[in-house]
């Protein structure tokens, strides 16, 4: 052998040796940051969920994927209406700073009321890092203006369905979404490049129709994602919000036969041949029926991930913009103080990262969920510090940690343009909620123990009672930070 050819030699097992002992930093590696897939389903309270045993709902796909997965029981929709909960999980901020004080329509939209396009959400800042980001179904973030589209939800006395300007759309490159339209088995849609004028229907069940796509957008064979990029991709599901008669007689059939006394088991149900009582026995099988089909959907998407081998790094996160009371509290739907209205679905998975199990005592509100995605996903030092919500990514992967000591909620927030006669203003911790409720010039004030009355049929409020004194000077405080108007007084 020549002496060059044996240093070279030499040469090449000293590089091979030496880059094996290299500290991982300082190797190259193939792009780490997780993938993230958000499940938004509206209207959909955290109680009617098949594993935690509340309500009388079959939720086999996502009973069985939570096993992996960390449960919060006490995530709140801190404004349980769909515009206001939407920007504050895009923005982490609430409404007096992101502008969404109301539900997005005709009749706010003079008020200014839709997301600013100069607003910073989640998704732009994962955009700028790299990431190829797609939106598929409901976003309800931008007011209609004249000439209305020419869907069944807008009239010229109110119009709720508009598109989405690409200059609106917040670092989602892939676009197939709507305003906000109700006809769940025969949806409409815009596409990435479709102008204002370009939409089309479907005849298939949205939440059907949009895993399909999300499909589509996970295998990546029409190139709809940069390929090699991590990704992040919301599906927003308008199921089980309202019409619930319209879902598949496949999901209706599970609960057609059983008997309806076992499912008004809650005292806070309305009795039978009151308005709200006769309404949520109409409902409540179709309501359940919906879930039902949000979860074999569920199941459709999570099993994508897996055959496409993205699973084991990808953080998913199954929640919803606010619940749904269907009547109970003779309240129809959400906007209001009670926990069936309040409180949603936190289902989060990230295969070894986030640690699994049911938590009862983590106290979640919509804003934190921003600055928490971005510290998953590596981007701790990219979180604004403008916004209102807290990181508790550290809570999540290890189940220890600061927790936060209370929720703020609130409905019927004012703009600089126009003065609401009605609202509520609320602060709940694990056990009490407080919440101060005004129609007119009159406010009345709330106080329930959610231990010894889940269901909150005991108004406890009394000036003098212990917890209003050391939480109701907690909710001043906040509106004082928040440069909140809404006057506490009774």
């Amino acid at each position: 052998m020549q002496l060059n050819d044996a240093l070279t030699i030499l040469c090449i097992c000293m590089f091979f040796l030496f880059s094996q002992t290299l500290p991982a930093t300082a190797q190259k590696k193939p792009n780490q940051n997780p993938n993230v897939v958000i499940i938004l389903a509206d209207q959909w309270r955290e109680q009617a969920i098949g594993y935690l045993g509340k309500e009388k709902v079959q939720t086999p796909h996502i009973d069985s994927f939570a096993k992996g997965s960390l449960t919060i029981t006490q995530m709140v929709s801190n404004y349980p209406v769909c515009s206001p909960a939407r920007a504050m999980l895009l923005t982490g901020t609430y409404p007096l700073k992101n502008k969404v004080y109301s539900n997005v329509n005709s009749a706010s939209g003079p008020y200014g009321v839709e997301l600013p396009a100069d607003m910073i959400c989640w998704s732009d800042i994962l955009k700028a890092k790299g990431y190829s980001n797609g939106y598929i179904g409901k976003w309800h973030l931008d007011s209609p203006h004249k000439p209305f589209i020419p869907t069944s939800n807008n009239t010229e006395k109110l119009a709720w369905n508009e598109w989405t300007p690409f200059e609106k759309r917040h670092g989602f490159d892939y676009w197939y979404a709507y305003g906000t339209y109700d006809v769940h088995n025969h949806p409409m849609y815009w596409d990435t490049k479709a102008p204002r004028d370009s939409f089309h229907y479907v005849n298939q069940w949205g939440p059907e129709h949009e895993v399909d796509k999300a499909l589509e957008f996970i295998s990546n064979k029409k190139g709809l994602r940069k390929e090699g990029a991590p990704f992040s991709l919301v599906v927003s599901m308008n199921p089980p919000h309202s019409e619930y008669q319209t879902v598949p007689e496949k999901y209706y059939a599970r609960y057609k036969n059983i008997p309806m006394d076992s499912l008004l088991t809650d005292p806070n149900i309305p009795p039978a041949g009151t308005p709200m009582g006769d309404d949520y026995r109409k409902d409540v099988k179709y309501y359940y029926a919906n879930i039902t089909g949000i979860d074999e959907q569920i199941g459709r998407l999570i099993n994508g991930l897996k055959d496409h081998r993205l699973l084991d790094n990808t953080i998913v996160i199954i929640t919803a913009d606010h619940g749904n009371c269907l009547g109970k509290h003779d309240e129809v739907s959400k906007n209001n103080i009670y926990e069936e209205s309040l409180r949603i679905p936190l289902i989060i998975y990230w295969k070894e990262k986030i640690k699994p199990g049911i938590d009862e005592q983590f106290l979640g509100s919509m804003p934190d969920l921003f600055p928490t995605l971005l510290e998953l996903t590596g981007y701790k030092k990219a979180i604004p510090k403008s916004i209102d919500g807290q990181s508790y990514a550290s809570y999540f992967l290890n189940r220890s940690g600061p927790m936060p000591a209370e929720q703020f909620i609130m409905g019927g927030v004012p703009s600089s343009n126009v003065k609401l006669n009605a609202g509520f203003r609320g602060i709940r911790t694990a056990r009490y909620k407080l919440a101060y409720q005004k129609k007119g010039s009159t406010v009345e004030g709330f106080l329930f123990d959610l231990k010894n009355d889940p269901y909150e049929l005991n108004n406890l409020y009394n000036r003098d009672h212990e917890q209003v004194k050391v939480l109701r000077p907690k909710l001043l405080q906040w509106l004082r930070k928040t440069n909140d108007s809404f006057v506490v007084n009774e």
